[in-house]
């Protein structure tokens, strides 16, 4: 029997976010994001500068977070925290906190892997979402990440499929980049794609075996393409836009949607869900939902807001993780990177 009142506080540093939220059982009672602006002018996200703006961000997300939700730190079960993976100074100020917090309020530490909690992101009880039934497939991808997993239940994940060199994430901002759109450039490239044709440019698709994904060709067949075409006409780019983006934006569903058809196929289950920053693209959310009735499988897509990196999905996995005692000591450490 479930414990009616378990209070999680959860907290996400592992990146440019400083993010708090706080959990009633597998309820979000608040979430609190603080984003870093500072990190757009240089294109890209400086490690320095993101640990520093969480030690100013911490303390006023949380209060953010207790107040929204109303609840007293006194009524708190446990602290959970990302452990990794994720940039070392970032997740140390979260890590330090977290140790900290519990420590004074004498409550359990909860670690979690921030991938976990994309996936499992899925379980918070948000109405009108479905919840999918293990097991199912996963598809996380992000910044840093792209991956085909096999979640046979909360605490037994299989990936089955990842990235031999860039991350998805990666091949929209890079794209976008050359494209001279502004960093982040992937939300851009999804923007001007919707007014562009997919098929006006088409770009190959690299040929890699069973269910690992590559994009470093593709970016470098973006890049001379564009080259190529500047010099034939420099306002190549300007007139062709929407077009580009949204050839750029199909070649990379077709690569997705292409290792996710082989998994279901070798694997049997046709439960798919998404997870990571980039499952906010439209055209991919859009494809996943078009192949429910198109191949008959049962596809979950998170809300937005638990797309992004936020606190509310390591506070899910915290639940999860305190129902089973899954505790830590003040001993434990980030990880920069962190075995699955």
């Amino acid at each position: 029997m479930q414990n009616p009142e378990v209070f999680i506080l959860a907290i996400e540093s592992s990146c440019d976010d400083t993010a708090a939220a706080v959990l009633h059982n597998d309820k979000v009672l608040s979430n609190v994001v603080a984003n870093q602006l500072i990190h757009n002018q240089y294109g890209g996200v400086v490690p320095e500068l993101a640990s520093r703006a969480h030690q100013q961000n911490i303390v006023p997300v949380i209060d953010a977070a207790l107040r929204k939700a109303n609840v007293q730190k006194e009524q708190l079960s446990a602290i959970a925290f990302t452990q990794g993976p994720g940039l070392m100074g970032s997740l140390l100020v979260g890590t330090s906190f977290s140790k900290s917090l519990s420590l004074a309020l004498n409550v359990p530490l909860i670690a979690v892997n921030h991938m976990h909690a994309h996936i499992l992101a899925h379980f918070i009880d948000e109405e009108g979402y479905d919840k999918p039934e293990f097991p199912f497939l996963a598809l996380t991808i992000s910044g840093g990440h792209t991956q085909i997993v096999k979640v046979n239940s909360f605490f037994d994940m299989e990936i089955i499929g990842e990235t031999t060199d860039d991350a998805v994430g990666e091949a929209f901002d890079k794209s976008a980049k050359i494209l001279g759109l502004p960093y982040p450039g992937g939300p851009l490239i999804d923007k001007y794609a919707t007014e562009g044709n997919p098929k006006a440019f088409p770009f190959t698709k690299p040929k890699v075996p069973g269910l690992d994904f590559s994009f470093s060709g593709l970016k470098t067949a973006i890049l001379y393409f564009i080259q190529k075409n500047k010099q034939q006409n420099p306002n190549f780019i300007e007139e062709n836009l929407n077009d580009i983006c949204a050839s750029i934006q199909h070649t990379i569903i077709e690569i997705l949607m292409d290792k996710i058809k082989l998994a279901v196929k070798e694997t049997g289950i046709t439960q798919i869900a998404i997870g990571g920053g980039v499952s906010a693209n439209s055209g991919i959310r859009n494809t996943l939902k078009e192949a429910e009735s198109k191949y008959g499988w049962k596809t979950f897509i998170p809300k937005f807001e638990y797309t992004t990196d936020n606190a509310a999905m390591i506070g899910i996995v915290g639940y999860q993780k305190y129902l089973s005692n899954r505790f830590e000591t003040s001993s434990v450490v980030s990880k920069a990177r962190i075995k699955f």
